[in-house]
């Protein structure tokens, strides 16, 4: 079975990939997040592309409306006038906002300070990245970019390179099946990475478009096709073919912790700016949460509006704007552990019941 490798996140859904372990194994397989989840693609535009503001907005409106709406069905002006009710709920609020605002630059600090240690844990940590760096040098035959995208964009080339110098090697072999793997397997890693290294040309770090580009090379995959090739194979591979799968290997080995390492410094960036836009909005709140306590919490507010008491278009416009700092972290922490749960697994292992 064959999957279209030109299917980005926006491409319909691919099908299931079955492993018969009675030896047909499919070469291709879903290569995109979306196909690999088999998900609807509003809801992963949603939880992943969708700019985090535009969708705080979203579910500010959503609350204002829902407010309004409830309130105009039930007819609950009448408890709106009094008192006690806004009393009750403005001052709910404005503790709540003090704490949660407390709790969110708690976290941030703790984020903050896994950078932060002796000398000696710095030079460890240096020593490791620059480990890394030689390492991927050796495979590019020369120095490697510094730029988050171009980065991970070179790993991904260099494993479309190997893949079609691999088939090049086995293009006059005897052995028909292994001809026709490796040029399927080849065909569906040269589409993935075409795919993904368009989408990562230009990518900026710090908006979350590396990290999804790089989420949709299903390198996992591919490290186990290329471990079963050569175990099926081995007596019809010669030496030059036997290098270039094991120099495939090692290239798609080295895209796992690079997209692992990216991630992790993203999450760092997300929750640090988190931290700071709810300190923005959490002045605001206090204030609209405050006011309204003291300078409506205990007299009525007359008036119609649209045919809606003017007392419910109120509560409703300071409820929404007390809770913006809650929504502000629905919305990223929606996009974090959803990432999270889909990389829980570095390497061949494959999670999820849609993919075996």
């Amino acid at each position: 079975m064959s999957v279209d490798p030109d299917a980005g996140v926006d491409a319909d859904a691919g099908a299931d990939t079955e492993i018969d372990t009675a030896g047909d194994t499919e070469i291709s397989t879903a290569n995109t997040m979306r196909e690999r989840a088999n998900e609807r693609r509003v809801k992963l535009w949603v939880l992943l592309k969708a700019n985090r503001l535009l969708i705080t907005g979203a579910l500010a409106v959503g609350v204002f409306a829902a407010f309004v709406g409830i309130g105009t069905v039930l007819g609950v002006s009448a408890n709106l006038g009094t008192g006690d009710t806004k009393g009750t709920m403005f001052s709910t609020l404005l503790g709540a906002i003090i704490t949660g605002t407390t709790l969110v630059v708690t976290i941030s600090q703790l984020v903050i300070s896994q950078e932060n240690g002796p000398l000696g844990d710095q030079h460890r940590r240096m020593s490791n990245t620059m480990d890394f760096r030689a390492f991927v040098n050796d495979a590019y035959d020369g120095p490697t970019p510094v730029d988050p995208s171009a980065f991970l964009q070179g790993l991904v080339d260099e494993t479309k390179q190997l893949a079609e110098a691999l088939r090049d090697s086995v293009s006059d072999s005897d052995d028909d099946d292994l001809r026709e793997e490796v040029d399927e397997f080849t065909e569906s890693l040269t589409g993935n990475a075409d795919t993904v290294g368009d989408r990562l040309d230009g990518a900026t770090f710090g908006e979350f478009d590396v990290l999804f580009a790089a989420l949709d090379f299903n390198y996992g995959w591919k490290i186990f096709q290329v471990e079963r090739i050569a175990a099926d194979h081995a007596a019809a591979m010669d030496e030059d073919t036997d290098r270039l799968l094991t120099e495939l290997r090692t290239a798609l080995s080295m895209f796992g912790p690079a997209r692992e390492h990216i991630k992790t410094l993203y999450f760092q960036w997300a929750l640090i700016d988190l931290s700071q836009l709810i300190l923005y909005v959490a002045i605001p709140a206090l204030v609209v949460a405050g006011g309204t306590l003291a300078f409506f919490g205990s007299g009525p507010v007359p008036g119609d509006t649209l045919g809606v008491a003017n007392v419910l278009w109120l509560v409703a416009a300071a409820f929404t704007v007390s809770v913006l700092p809650f929504l502000l972290l629905v919305s990223y922490i929606a996009r974090i552990a959803t990432v999270a749960k889909r990389t829980l697994a570095i390497g061949p292992l494959i999670l999820r019941g849609s993919q075996r």
